[in-house]
């Protein structure tokens, strides 16, 4: 199983990352604008549309304000499995790391998935810039 690790640190303090990656239908607005173009609640998933045109249903597995963690689940005819957490894990006051791990099968998407999590990083730079 490919499991992609992300550690990103962001000049924001954890609580205002961790209200954005918690607001699960608002990922082009509050986390990763122009990466994410579209996102459409349904239930307990979110329609992801992203800037390549692709798109795909994220499933809510978990919300964890305590932890300030969230777990989702993408299940589709590509996919074997997918799972992923993100972390928000306060840096001192005014900054944070935004832990991001994906598990998933089959290994050979892994390294698209790899690069497409890269543009997100980028996103999330601009959703939260330094100053």
């Amino acid at each position: 199983m490919a499991s992609i690790h992300n550690d990103v640190s962001l000049p924001a303090p954890a609580r205002n990352v961790w209200d954005a990656v918690r607001d699960f239908g608002a990922l082009p607005r509050r986390l990763v604008p122009g990466f994410v173009t579209a996102c459409e609640l349904d239930g307990d998933a979110r329609i992801v549309t992203f800037a390549n045109g692709s798109v795909a249903r994220e499933v809510l597995v978990d919300c964890d304000d305590a932890r300030q963690r969230l777990v989702y689940a993408i299940s589709n005819e590509r996919l074997k499995h997918y799972s992923a957490s993100v972390q928000v894990i306060a840096d001192g006051e005014a900054k944070c790391r935004l832990a991001w791990i994906i598990d998933m099968l089959p290994n050979e998407l892994a390294p698209y998935v790899r690069e497409q999590t890269k543009a997100a990083v980028v996103a999330m730079h601009k959703a939260f810039p330094a100053g």
